[in-house]
């Protein structure tokens, strides 16, 4: 008997040490109910984090950092520079239908970089990445060209990340609204990082149907050229979201307590610095 114990010590003992425990989201569960969100304003990007929390802070342009509790840290829409830091994210993503959305050449040091198309033309491409504390996915959606005319099919990605019981979506460079299958495959997007340009990605008021659509508890206005765009889209969102001036680039969020209604955070973005 004392053989068998010690030969059953020894297999749980030479186990492998489990990375971060991811808290479940409800991607997917559109019907659950759901707890919320509770929200900590003016987070510095490096500060510790609480257990069950993200932080969230707009590095410039499209591209957010996005950090977990276990120092899981991720990069939305990369172009090879987040600031005078010597940070190397854990994961990147990458859209290309701009230059100011990808880098061909990301730091070989990155462990995994996600490029929202495919090797081949049209081809589009699945992601499924599950880091532990963040699950790492994407919906594939169309790239018009730059004259409006042809495209590429499943040419950008939105990507969304799973991470504290939260899902965070990220619109990246979107050209059109997507298809019913699409926004199925999202599911509930607790948080959303939607482009605000006007022109560039979608007209405001198609934008906007889109940002409706989804009906996220926290969206964060990205992807805005001038104060007049943010201004418009602001201005076409008030009767239904509220809107907050973060004053800062970062917030933390959990899963706590739903705002009552949708609600709009502009964050003005800085580069990350050590």
């Amino acid at each position: 008997m004392r053989m068998i114990l010690a030969f059953l010590l020894v297999i749980i003992t030479a186990l492998p040490v489990a990375a971060q425990d991811r808290r479940p989201s409800h991607c997917i569960a559109i019907a659950d109910a759901a707890p919320g969100l509770e929200y900590i304003q003016k987070a510095s990007w490096q500060a510790p984090l609480p257990e069950h929390t993200v932080r969230l802070h707009y590095i410039d342009h499209a591209s957010f950092l996005i950090r977990t509790p276990g120092g899981l840290n991720a990069v939305t829409d990369f172009t090879g520079f987040i600031g005078p830091t010597t940070l190397i994210p854990d994961v990147v993503t990458m859209n290309h239908a701009h230059s100011t959305h990808w880098t061909p050449f990301p730091d070989p040091a990155i462990p995994h970089v996600l490029r929202g198309w495919g090797e081949r033309f049209g081809a589009g491409i699945d992601h499924h990445l599950d880091l532990g504390e963040m699950l790492v996915r994407n919906v594939s959606t169309d790239i018009r060209s730059r004259w409006g005319e042809g495209g590429e099919p499943r040419g950008n990605s939105i990507f969304v990340f799973e991470v504290a019981g939260l899902c965070v979506g990220h619109l990246g460079h979107l050209h059109h609204m997507p298809n019913d299958e699409q926004f199925a495959a999202l599911g509930r997007i607790d948080v959303l990082m939607v482009p605000v340009d006007g022109g560039y990605t979608m007209s405001l008021p198609d934008m906007i149907a889109v940002v409706q659509r989804l009906r996220s508890s926290v969206v964060l206005p990205m992807h805005w050229f001038s104060g007049g765009s943010l201004q418009a889209f602001l201005a076409g969102m008030a009767g239904e979201f509220d809107i907050v001036e973060v004053g800062g680039p970062s917030i933390d969020l959990s899963l706590r307590d739903l705002p009552g209604r949708p609600m709009i955070m502009v964050l003005q973005p800085t580069w990350l610095g050590d």
